[in-house]
């Protein structure tokens, strides 16, 4: 499977590109001891599916499918998320079998996983379930979907870390990035991303990764904080303007509204399609498709 995404992934979906570390990342999570990176088959749709704009990585390694996203941000929907993409991938994998006849079709086990690695103080592993989001909760659902988050900030999940050591280095080029923004300020973010690879390649840290993709890298890593902190600012502008205007329908859907409308500004400055905005605003405030629609007819040609 071949992937044509708006732009290609971030830098942990890079190296999850590698058999090599798809195949040292799975051992680690699941306590395996597979040797051969050729049993590893990399996994990217077609269909130009935008689930998390970059950060998706699914691989098979002995019928064991394997879906791995990189976070950031706290998401509490990366089941639904993972769902999509795991039917997606299925029916690639399943294209050229005969699901209506009389032989059982065997699919491979899924796994899911989430490795976060943002700001905000999250515990060092969690369980998020597609049950979680039912509109009528259930004793028994019928369809269920579990991702185990690990946070692989610094001091957290030690062990993982240590079995995994693309993982880890992979860390400590974040944290030289984090740190050098600390000092410079983030008017110089390309300048303390460049930095943070010369001190990566000097330390043998993704050495090789690093010499060879560095371009490909500066690029994401900048795309990947410009789009995160333009949604932060254009968040916090948002919640201003909702409290100054003080919209018809009251304080609190007023700061909604708001906060919709910086959506719509960050994902226009960005270059996103009006559907790859309504699609966020639908999943992320739970609107309906009508309503979304709204929104976007009302103020896409306005900011």
């Amino acid at each position: 499977m071949t992937g044509n995404r708006e732009y290609k992934s971030d830098v942990f979906s890079m190296l999850m590109e590698d058999p090599q570390n798809a195949l040292d990342l799975y051992n680690a999570v699941n306590h395996s001891n597979y040797t051969d990176p050729a049993l590893v088959e990399i996994c990217v749709l077609d269909r130009g599916i935008s689930l998390t704009i970059r950060n998706d990585a699914a691989f098979v390694l002995d019928m064991n499918l394997s879906i791995y996203e990189h976070q950031s941000t706290v998401c509490p929907n990366m089941p639904v998320r993972s769902l999509i993409y795991f039917t997606c991938t299925l029916e690639d994998l399943l294209k050229d079998s005969n699901i209506y006849g009389r032989k059982l079709v065997k699919i491979p086990t899924p796994r899911f996983a989430v490795f976060y690695n943002g700001d905000e103080e999250q515990p060092e592993q969690y369980e998020l379930k597609l049950s979680d989001a039912f509109e009528h909760p259930v004793e028994k659902p019928e369809i269920e979907l579990i991702c185990r988050v690990y946070n692989i900030n610094y001091g957290k999940n030690q062990e993982l870390l240590s079995k995994c050591s693309f993982l880890k280095e992979y860390m400590t080029f974040v944290d030289y990035v984090r740190e050098n923004l600390r000092k410079n300020g983030y008017e110089k973010l390309e300048h303390s991303i460049e930095m943070a690879i010369d001190r990566c390649i000097k330390e043998n840290v993704l050495r090789e990764f690093l010499i060879k993709r560095r371009t490909e890298v500066v690029k994401v890593m900048k795309l990947d904080y410009s789009f995160d902190r333009q949604l932060t600012l254009e968040r916090e502008d948002s919640r201003t303007e909702g409290r100054e205007e003080g919209l018809a329908e009251g304080r609190a859907e007023g700061l909604a509204e708001g906060e919709i409308i910086g959506i719509i500004k960050s994902y226009k400055h960005l270059g996103k399609s009006k559907e790859e905005t309504m699609d966020y605003l639908m999943k992320t405030y739970h609107l309906t498709k009508e309503k979304a629609t709204e929104f976007i007819n009302k103020y896409w040609d306005n900011v």
